[in-house]
């Protein structure tokens, strides 16, 4: 049995946490009041509980520089939080938002006094972590952003509906055309609720693009149609048509937002390079302006040079990430906050799981979007694709090709450099050639040696 050997104080001395934020107050935010905890000795009563309205928010931020506050970290959930960061950043604090999942992992603290005491203890000795909030004006356009991908979302569901009421009187437009709020299939729903039941009239709104013959397009409006799924239909077509008009005014605030930025690069004497969809059909719910110009403007980058990003996929990317990577130290640090690399859960020497970590992230639920659409792309990254889903299907595959695309986004994003496709045929080559150079390894383990099949049947003859 061991004897028990006293450490000396100046180990002892060591071990002690240190107080790095002796300033520091902590709040637990609620929909009705706020918890209020600084250090002791600052005031009478070290906790105080403040109402929800501004006039209170700003008594609050008073008392704060009254008691020599200058960095607060606070608790909430919703969007309560929202008005009180404002405010206090406003004032010139130091404001941290921590994730609630992260503090509430200690027992036996049950209200909210405790929770703010915890919160202010916890940050008074740098053990807490604020969540990623950009700049100002990147939070006015990303509220812009949000807003708009809203009314995209409930105008989808007036499209199932109209699909739901053309399938009850039996109108097969869907089998002959891909869109049915495209010109064509407007053009034939419009009419329809006008009163027009000829299928050979309703074809004739046809436009030229379609593939479908006249004939088959009458063919599928012929139906039964009922007085009430017409009204329905009417009504549902009156819905979709509301939001377009919700979202082209979101458009126009859109781009006055985006005006108001700085110029990072002089588009007049650095032009974009021709955008790689040209010919093609623009997505249906694009904004009508020249959003790449904005984009490539205000980041110095043309970040939809690389396959998979669209101009809305960075727009996205922007209004979440903003333009100063300084947030992010290192690129480890960026797919670690996405959710998109490798987790490294170990227990015991052993590792438990390697899965990503799940997050509740737009951008990175906008990087996998784009990985998806590499699946057909005759690129490097479509190549990488489509070898990561054939080692370790489709789902795998998505979070693998949002990886690489994040590392790339953040070496743009970082460096200001153009990005250049080295090509389909490169990247097998370098697939072909890493994967030689493995094989070499493992024969040399083995005491053997690699010949190509050409030799071999030289020495055989």
């Amino acid at each position: 049995m061991s004897k028990y050997k006293k450490p000396k104080k100046r180990d002892l001395e060591e071990n002690v946490l240190s107080q790095i934020n002796s300033n520091a107050a902590g709040i637990d935010i609620g929909a009705d009041r706020h918890w209020v905890s600084i250090p002791v000795g600052r005031d009478e009563e070290n906790i105080r509980s403040f109402a929800c309205f501004t006039a209170d928010l700003y008594a609050m931020a008073e008392w704060l520089k009254q008691c020599g506050v200058d960095t607060v970290a606070m608790e909430s959930t919703g969007v309560y939080w929202i008005p009180v960061f404002q405010v206090l950043e406003s004032r010139g604090f130091e404001v941290k938002l921590v994730n609630a999942h992260y503090v509430k992992t200690v027992p036996g603290r049950k209200t909210d006094v405790l929770d703010c005491q915890w919160l202010q203890q916890l940050h008074t000795y740098g053990l807490l972590s604020g969540s990623f909030r950009p700049e100002d004006q990147i939070c006015v356009l990303r509220s812009y952003i949000r807003q708009r991908d809203n009314l995209i979302k409930s105008g989808c569901v007036h499209i199932q509906r109209m699909q739901k009421a053309l399938t009850q009187m039996n109108i097969q437009l869907h089998r002959v055309i891909s869109d049915i709020t495209g010109t064509t299939g407007l053009s034939i729903i419009r009419a329809i609720v006008s009163g027009e039941r000829n299928p050979i009239k309703l074809a004739g709104f046809k436009d030229g693009r379609i593939k479908a013959s006249v004939e088959e397009i009458a063919a599928s409006l012929t139906g039964d149609y009922r007085p009430e799924l017409v009204f329905i239909l009417q009504q549902e077509l009156k819905f979709y048509e509301f939001y377009q008009v919700q979202i082209a005014e979101c458009d126009t605030q859109i781009e006055q937002c985006l005006a108001s930025f700085a110029d990072q690069v002089d588009v007049t004497k650095t032009p974009l390079s021709k955008p790689k969809r040209r010919g093609k059909k623009q997505p249906g719910n694009a904004p009508q302006f020249d959003l790449r110009t904005h984009l490539y403007r205000i980041s110095g980058v043309d970040f939809t040079a690389v396959d998979g990003l669209g101009a809305l996929t960075v727009l996205v990317l922007v209004s979440e990430l903003g333009l100063d990577p300084a947030r992010f130290p290192t690129v480890k640090h960026f797919t670690s906050w996405l959710g998109l690399c490798p987790g490294s859960r170990i227990t015991g020497g052993k590792v438990k799981s390697s899965k990503t970590r799940p997050v509740a992230n737009r951008a990175a639920t906008a990087l996998r979007m784009a990985a998806q659409t590499l699946c057909r792309s005759h690129s490097a990254l479509g190549a990488y694709y489509r070898r990561m889903q054939s080692r370790m299907g489709a789902p795998k595959a998505i979070t693998a090709t949002a990886h690489k695309l994040a590392r790339i986004f953040y070496r743009l994003w970082t460096s200001g450099d153009r990005f250049t496709d080295p090509g389909i045929d490169a990247y097998e080559q370098q697939y072909r050639e890493r994967t030689l150079k493995n094989l070499k390894k493992k024969a040399q383990a083995f005491g053997l040696e690699l010949i190509p099949i050409s030799n071999a049947m030289e020495c055989v003859s």
